[in-house]
């Protein structure tokens, strides 16, 4: 099954890049030709490009890493926060705050305070604080979510960083290259591709575009996270098979025993019996039981 087709490129536009006066001289390699002043992508190279990129992802999920999703312009909002929940990784789609990478201890720190202040919601600690409180309560809470809430669940730095647009997200690709985070990014005319593991050369302002971009990724974690759970039942299975075979030999080795065929019962407590005389068989002197009458 192909990841991506040419058809579906087309269709959400992927191929439209910006004016010539506003592109980058260094994605002159992904432009495949200029029609009325804007440049056109070269698709061939977005689908290599999407390959690559998905079995990068793919394998990094399947070593047990995570996905962080980042797309804070208003057209990407929506798809980012809707793919990173159905594949269940987390996203950034509000703001970039300085230090979510380097600086995630205090980031950590944030992150708790959210989920104190939920407690708080929900355990009636408000019912104790005034009106005004509540309201600040509310609006720190607030603020936390719209700004973290995407990355709540989140223990330590992430994998792999998927962005729409590196120019907007410039912050973000700078603290993933200091880290040593690898970054899936879509590309488009004006942004610069040197810096970025895997660039995807397209469209990173049309609304379907993006969505198309970000539920492939989306696949690629789905499609991981399948073949651990598959791996994990092959594995339940030959334990299982190996507990038949154990149990197999075991009962075969008891058949293959040497019995004396003058002395062999089916049942073995039936022969001890059968070894060892009851006491109504003993021998005894008839008289001195039951006397003379």
């Amino acid at each position: 099954m192909a990841v991506v087709t040419m058809k579906s490129l087309l269709e959400s536009g992927v191929h439209f890049g910006h004016q010539v006066k506003r592109w980058d001289p260094r994605m002159k390699k992904y432009i495949f030709a200029e029609r009325n002043g804007i440049h056109i992508i070269d698709l061939q190279k977005t689908i290599q490009a999407i390959k690559e990129a998905y079995d990068a992802v793919r394998k990094l999920i399947s070593s047990g890493k995570t996905v962080l999703f980042v797309g804070t312009k208003k057209q990407a909002q929506q798809a980012i926060q809707k793919e990173a929940e159905r594949c269940g990784m987390f996203y950034i789609n509000s703001r970039w705050l300085g230090g979510m990478l380097t600086n995630f201890s205090t980031i950590k720190k944030s992150l708790l305070r959210l989920k104190k202040l939920e407690k708080m919601e929900v355990d009636g600690t408000f019912e104790n604080l005034t009106k005004k409180e509540i309201a600040g309560l509310g609006k720190e809470r607030a603020k936390l979510q719209k700004n973290l809430g995407g990355i709540k669940e989140m223990k330590e730095p992430p994998g792999i960083l998927f962005i729409i647009d590196t120019r907007m997200e410039a912050i973000a690709v700078a603290e993933a290259k200091r880290m040593g985070i690898p970054i899936v990014a879509v590309v488009d005319t004006n942004c610069n591709p040197e810096g970025i593991d895997y660039p995807i050369p397209g469209n990173d302002d049309a609304i379907r575009a993006i969505t198309l971009f970000t539920q492939i990724i989306a696949n690629a974690v789905i499609e991981a996270d399948n073949e651990v759970g598959l791996k994990i039942i092959e594995n339940l299975d030959s334990d299982e098979e190996e507990m038949d075979e154990i149990k197999s030999d075991a009962s075969m080795k008891e058949e293959d025993r040497e019995v004396d065929i003058t002395t062999y019962t089916e049942d073995p407590q039936k022969a001890k019996e059968e070894a060892e005389p009851e006491d109504d068989d003993l021998p005894v002197d008839i008289d001195k039981a039951y006397g003379e009458e």
